[in-house]
């Protein structure tokens, strides 16, 4: 059966992802997960594959005290609080707009130093996060295994993927067959939807930000193209149809009696 191996979440979109043991997931996703991002002065969404220094940046949020330190790539720190908000935004988010609020304070000039270019912090709207077209993502860690293979990579960190879940005890790609089923996850129900089509950010290693494997190359080899011009595909979008608890280890069960229409 198959088993929740490792939870991936960041506070801020495109910096350095943690990994807690457990964690609540509600219909927005996982609680506190991409709840800030980053624009350019002309309020234009800034990610790794714009600025792959980011991902060297290592968030903290602390949500009871609205207090976000950040550890840089140089090894200093900075800290201040994230609950003095400025003018409203909405930026695009792959063809989809997503509404903010600038977060006055030092931090958008500490990551912009850190980066070389100017940004600016945002926090998404209430019951918002800054995640991509659906709340959750998922991999099986031999889909992730299968392609390195094909890459002649001995072994490929996960990471790079960014997915909210990886799990275990799969075979390689059988995730792709889920779309439309209902999964079970700890205390949550997830909608498996569509494939996830990749993009650059998926070339670079998750430590140093630098390019060190052909991702997008292998997928193109190895995969069939999502259908309609959707990209190269790895991993599942999923919704959430009852929120819950869940943690590493957890069985990851289909419900057979609920499965429903893909989410297109």
């Amino acid at each position: 059966m198959p088993t929740l191996a490792r939870i991936n979440v960041t506070p801020v979109k495109s910096m350095a992802l943690h990994h807690p043991e457990r964690a609540r997931v509600g219909i927005a996703g996982i609680e506190g997960d991409r709840r800030f991002f980053l624009v350019d002065p002309s309020g234009a969404l800034v990610t790794a594959a714009d600025a792959p220094e980011l991902l060297r940046i290592r968030p903290r949020y602390d949500a009871s005290r609205e207090r976000l330190a950040l550890t840089l790539p140089d090894g200093s720190s900075v800290a201040d609080a994230v609950d003095r908000l400025g003018p409203p935004l909405v930026t695009d988010l792959w063809g989809h707009p997503l509404a903010g609020r600038i977060v006055e304070g030092t931090l958008a000039e500490a990551i912009g130093s850190a980066v070389g270019r100017p940004l600016r912090l945002a926090r998404c709207e209430p019951t918002r996060s800054a995640v991509d077209v659906h709340p959750v993502t998922l991999v099986s860690s031999a889909s992730v295994a299968r392609l390195g293979a094909d890459g002649g990579a001995e072994a490929l960190d996960a990471r790079r993927f960014r997915m909210t879940l990886e799990l275990d005890g799969c075979a390689p790609y059988e995730e792709d067959g889920w779309t439309g089923r209902v999964l079970r996850v700890g205390g949550a129900r997830l909608l498996v939807g569509p494939q996830v089509p990749r993009c650059v950010v998926t070339t670079l290693n998750p430590d140093t930000g630098r390019k060190d494997f052909p991702t997008l190359t292998v997928i193109a080899r190895t995969r069939t193209r999502i259908e309609g011009g959707g990209g190269l595909p790895f991993g599942m979008y999923a919704r959430v149809l009852d929120p819950g608890a869940l943690r590493v280890g957890d069985p990851v069960e289909i419900d057979e009696r609920a499965s429903l229409p893909d989410l297109g």
